[in-house]
């Protein structure tokens, strides 16, 4: 049989010539790619139709299959159409043709779905309420002002879905009936719920109900009306969303705020502001087109924009950022409908460190003292999930939560990832599952070291290994020895290998830009903590590498961080550190100025500890380093939530401020921090400004690993430079780190697949795992 390839779309699609020398013809249509979930097969029944096609169409275990029958130039323009119309959300990767001699149908269908495939399909995320369907909302009807409206092209789908191929049966939806006129709809093929799995109005649907915190039901008409006056009253209501409950209030109250804070133990961490409009939103914050593009889009994120700072400090604590979405389930819009205030507070709705909470018992159970009023909506979350979080950065997306809208997209790799498992993480935990050539990416899990997010890492990696059909023959895990997921790996039965951290990040990277897994590149992971091949906490890595392996090339000066991990929650002990690593006894007066809110006694602890080096661990981690400056400059003595002190940091520098601090490298290729530490005092005693040291802090990081780089960089060294770590979330480091090395006529490459925290090691430990693989079977 001729084959024939030919590209359309940029999708790739293998045409068989036989069928163009006949009159008529029968194929199968083979398609993989984001097609389950999105009204894909509605849309190929009406192409169909239109077509003049018999035959049918199903769900499959690794797509969507299409049976065709017609003759020669109604199936190639069947199949020519089938990319150019497809539904917004739907992504096709690729499409592939086989003659079916010998099969008749009369009419098309829709066939039963099948899984009996090795292969898998991708699953639609959730996608935020369609303009179509608010329009639905507002008019007379059965789905009037119905506040779970949904379509084939809007509505839940990973967070209700049990088990593939995609079928309303295998949905938290099994339980509902729909009424006549429901069935009525999703049966006809030009009607837009025509097989929408959720399909539901105001007769047959899920309902919401209003409780007390006492878990007793409130009677009421209108519960977005009754909801809205109780926001407005200065009220914490919980409100069930698509992945799970969020905690609501109003935004412009203060003391409703501090009130939200205080009942979560959520002392300082900034909230994320939900506003009706880019309009509105656009009078707190300044938006970009590119912002813009990711409010809007059907993913909806939180996105951090620049403040202009008219909202309570409350709710950032004094950042530049604020966090902001707008409505994606038709709920929201019939809140703002009668809600006077402009923005409403909306959290997870967890006590903090722990995963959001998704039923009404355990909702009424652990945040009973936490909201005065609760909102629920009896269909199951099976598959719970966070607000996603994302930033521009030089008009680029960086994803810093990875959940609600992204999960579970697979991320297409060159190499077969099948069979492995990547643990990911102790900290920002996702997991990944490598399918033949897909990296299927969790949602956000969040840290394992607290129990509840433990059992739901537990939780997930079961229900995913279930919806997927995934049993793991390799582990590829942290080398940390600690790490509760390398604990967890080690009990699992099955082949481990360990990944460097820093590495990891890199080849997350690698990855997602698809460098093959042979060619090498320059690396630079900046972070707070990964556990070295020296024993020591590295973060700040410069390196040779590709998949497989890595050269450290060079890196910061170790510094003392006293009690361990207890610095990265009082910064002030990093500074004393560092203090005592430039100046041994003798630290000037000034610096204790800046300190006077740590007790005397805590200050004469560690300065103790520090000459007998008893409990100090070394680090070169730049979190580290931006924790400690943190703190000579007053700004974060005691961290009330991750990176508080490099956050403030980077709210107050001087943007105009170009100069920088000199400090040399010594013959080790070992960064030196002492004279960076020296020249911020002298600066303090000179009483230069605060945002002016901040920039030139900035400054230094950047210069000073460029000048590396140019010291070591030969004609032999690759040319494209990954940056990847916790630290390039600094948007002025990571836009200056960019601009600087592309003076340097560098090629740079960054994560926007996945994290750039540690949210994204996962997809890089699945890569040098499947690369270590492939080698030891050469």
């Amino acid at each position: 049989m001729t084959m024939m390839t030919t590209v359309f779309r940029n999708k790739q699609i293998q045409r068989m010539t036989s069928c163009r020398a006949q009159k008529k013809c029968a194929v199968i249509i083979h398609i993989r790619g984001l097609v389950q979930c999105v009204g894909f097969r509605p849309y190929i029944y009406r192409l169909a139709i239109k077509h003049h096609i018999s035959g049918g169409v199903n769900n499959t275990g690794y797509g969507v299959q299409i049976h065709a029958m017609g003759a020669r130039k109604h199936i190639n323009g069947f199949i020519s159409e089938i990319p150019l119309f497809a539904p917004p959300v739907a992504e096709i990767f690729d499409m592939t043709v086989v003659e079916a001699n010998g099969y008749k149908a009369t009419g098309f269908h829709f066939l039963n779905s099948s899984d009996n495939t090795a292969d898998i399909t991708e699953v639609s995320p959730d996608i935020a309420v369609c303009p179509d369907c608010l329009n639905d909302m507002e008019t007379p009807g059965h789905r009037m002002q119905y506040p779970l409206i949904n379509c084939t092209n809007c509505g839940p789908r990973y967070s209700i879905i049990k088990r593939l191929p995609y079928d309303r049966h295998q949905t938290t939806m099994e339980e509902f009936s729909m009424c006549d006129r429901c069935a009525d709809e999703y049966k006809d093929i030009l009607n837009r719920r025509f097989h929408a799995q959720p399909i539901a109005c105001n007769h047959c649907g899920p309902q919401y109900s209003l409780y007390s915190s006492d878990g007793d039901l409130v009677k009421t008409e209108n519960i977005p009306l009754q909801t809205a006056q109780l926001i407005d009253n200065g009220l914490v209501i919980a409100i069930k969303g698509t992945g799970g409950f969020h905690l609501v209030c109003d935004a412009m109250n203060n003391d409703c705020i501090q009130r939200l804070r205080l009942r979560k133990q959520r002392e300082g961490k900034p909230f994320a502001v939900m506003f009706p409009s880019v309009d509105i939103l656009g009078m707190f914050a300044h938006v970009t087109h590119s912002e813009k593009k990711q409010l809007c889009s059907w993913k909806r994120p939180i996105v951090l924009l620049q403040s202009k700072n008219n909202l309570p400090c409350t709710v950032n604590a004094h950042l530049s950022m604020l966090g902001a979405l707008l409505p994606y389930m038709p709920f929201h819009y019939l809140l703002f409908k009668y809600l006077r205030t402009k923005a409403i507070i909306l959290t997870s709705g967890n006590l903090s460190g722990e995963p959001v909470i998704i039923n009404l018992k355990d909702a009424l159970g652990k945040l009973g003292n936490v909201f005065d009023f609760l909102v629920d909506y009896n269909r199951n979350i099976y598959n719970r999930t966070d607000d996603s979080v994302v930033q521009v950065i030089d008009k680029d997306i960086q994803i810093i939560r990875r959940s609600k809208g992204f999960v579970p997209k697979p991320i297409r790799m060159t190499m077969d990832v099948d069979g492995i498992f990547a643990a990911g993480g102790e900290l920002k935990n996702c997991f990944c599952l490598g399918i033949k050539k897909m990296a299927i990416m969790s949602q956000h899990i969040g840290d394992l070291k607290n129990m509840e997010t433990y059992s739901f890492f537990k939780e997930s990696v079961r229900l995913a290994k279930k919806l997927f059909h995934f049993e793991p023959a390799t582990i590829a895990t942290d080398m940390h020895p600690d790490y509760l997921t390398t604990q967890w790996s080690e009990s699992q039965g099955v082949n481990i290998i360990y990944i460097q951290h820093h590495h990891a990040h890199i080849a997350s990277c690698l990855a997602e830009h698809k460098i093959k897994e042979n060619e090498s590149v320059i690396g630079l992971a900046y972070d707070g903590t990964g556990y070295g091949t020296d024993g020591h906490i590295w973060g700040s890595e410069i390196m040779l590498c590709n998949m497989k392996d890595f050269q450290r090339l060079g890196h910061f000066e170790y510094m003392p961080m006293p009690g361990g991990d207890k610095s990265i929650t009082e910064p002030w002990r990093m500074a004393l550190g560092c203090l005592y690593h430039v100046f041994g006894k003798n630290i000037p007066g000034i610096v204790f100025e800046k300190l006077q809110t740590v007790s005397q006694n805590s200050l004469e602890t560690v300065l103790s500890a520090l000459d007998k080096n008893i409990n100090i661990t070394q680090t070169c981690g730049i979190g580290r380093l931006f924790d400690a400056v943190g703190s000579l400059l007053g700004l974060c003595h005691y961290a009330r939530f991750e990176a508080e002190g490099p956050m403030k940091l980077e709210a107050i520098l001087c943007h105009k401020t170009k100069s920088y601090y000199d400090t040399d490298i010594d013959k080790n290729n070992t960064i030196l921090v002492g004279p960076i530490i020296e020249k911020i005092v002298e600066d303090l005693n000179r009483k230069s400004r605060l945002d002016v040291i901040a920039a030139r802090f900035h400054n230094t990081i950047i210069e000073i690993t460029a000048r590396f780089l140019g010291e070591i960089i030969d004609p032999g060294y690759p040319k494209h430079i990954v940056l990847s770590g916790g630290a390039f979330q600094n948007r002025y480091l990571l836009s200056g780190m960019k601009r600087k090395l592309k003076t340097m006529h560098m090629q740079v490459l960054t994560n926007h697949q996945v994290p750039v925290n540690d949210g994204g090691i996962a997809l890089g430990q699945l890569a040098v795992a499947a690369a270590k693989r492939d080698q030891s079977c050469a």
